[in-house]
C-alpha cells in the first residue's frame, strides 16, 4: 500500500496539479491539508473520475483536511480532535482503509509568536499528543500524517539559525514534536533516511525551489505495527516545480 500526504494550498485553485500527481503516482491513499474550500465546495466529481473514494472535513477560505482511497472502501472514525469543542478550525480526519487507521492532520502554523497563535499551536498539540497515547494503546497499525508545521532539527531546515524565532522551530515546538515521538512512534522519512537533507517545502519567494533552500515539515509518524511494515519513503519534490502548484511537496511512504 502506498499512502501519500499533500498540502494542496487550494483543493480548487490547483486542482489540474492535484488530479495530475494522482494520475502519475497512483497513491492508494492520499490525505490532503489546506483545502481551503466548505465541504460543499469540495470537487468529489473529478476526484472520484479517477477512482478515488472521498471524506473530507473542509473549511472555508482556511483549513480544510481530506482522505482519498483508490478503490478502497473509507470508514470515517473522526473528524477533529477531542476535548475542545469550540475548536472549530477542519484540521484532524481519522479513518480505517483496509487495516490501517489514518489521521490526517493539518497542524496550526503557530506565527506570530510568542503570542495567541503559538498557544494554540501548543494546546493543540497537546490534544494531538493525548489523543495518540489513545491510538498507541488500541495495538493497531496507525498513522498520523500531515503538515505537521513542525521543523524537527537542523538537518530538516535550510539556514537553521534564520528560523530561530519561527514558530515552526521554535523549542518548545520541537519538544512537543520529539514528546509525541517518544511515546513510540517512528518518524518514517529520519527511519529510512537518517542523515539526508530533505525538504518537503519551498517558500514562494527568493526562489527557494530553484534554489533548494527548503524545510521539512510534512511527517509520516507510524506506529510500531506499522513501522515494520515500512518498505520505501520519499518525497515528490519534482510536483513543486509545475505550474501553478502548491509550495508543499507530497511525500509518501510504501508499507507491507
Amino acid at each position: 500500500m502506498k499512502i501519500a500526504t499533500y498540502n494542496v494550498n487550494g483543493v480548487n485553485g490547483r486542482l489540474p496539479v492535484l488530479l495530475r500527481w494522482l494520475e502519475e503516482t497512483k497513491p492508494d491513499v492520499a490525505c490532503l491539508q489546506e483545502l481551503k474550500a466548505p465541504d460543499e465546495k469540495f470537487p468529489l466529481a473529478a476526484i472520484q473520475a479517477l477512482g478515488y473514494n472521498a471524506i473530507w472535513h473542509g473549511q472555508k477560505s482556511w483549513n480544510g483536511v481530506a482522505i482519498l482511497a483508490k478503490n478502497r472502501d473509507i470508514k470515517e472514525l473522526r473528524r477533529g480532535l477531542p476535548d475542545d469543542d469550540e475548536d472549530l478550525q477542519s484540521r484532524y480526519l481519522e479513518a480505517m482503509v483496509d487495516d490501517v487507521v489514518i489521521g490526517c492532520l493539518y497542524l496550526p502554523n503557530g506565527n506570530p509568536a510568542p503570542g495567541p497563535k503559538l498557544d494554540y499551536k501548543l494546546n493543540w498539540f497537546d490534544r494531538l499528543t493525548a489523543h495518540a497515547e489513545k491510538l498507541l494503546a488500541y495495538n493497531l497499525p496507525v498513522v498520523l500524517c500531515g503538515d505537521y508545521n513542525v521543523i524537527p532539527t537542523e538537518l530538516d531546515v535550510y539556514k537553521p539559525e534564520r528560523w530561530v524565532d519561527d514558530a515552526l522551530f521554535r523549542p518548545e515546538v520541537r519538544t512537543a514534536f520529539h514528546n509525541l515521538i517518544d511515546q513510540g512512534w517512528t518518524d518514517a522519512i529520519r527511519k529510512l533516511y537518517p542523515d539526508e537533507r530533505i525538504y518537503t517545502f519551498w517558500d514562494y519567494f527568493r526562489n527557494a525551489y530553484g534554489r533548494d533552500a527548503g524545510l521539512r515539515i510534512d511527517h509520516f509518524l507510524l506506529s510500531p505495527l506499522l513501522e515494520i511494515r515500512l518498505q520505501a519513503a520519499g518525497v515528490d519534490r519534482n510536483v513543486r516545480g509545475w505550474e501553478k502548484t502548491s509550495d508543499h511537496g507530497p511525500v509518501w511512504i510504501e508499507i507491507k
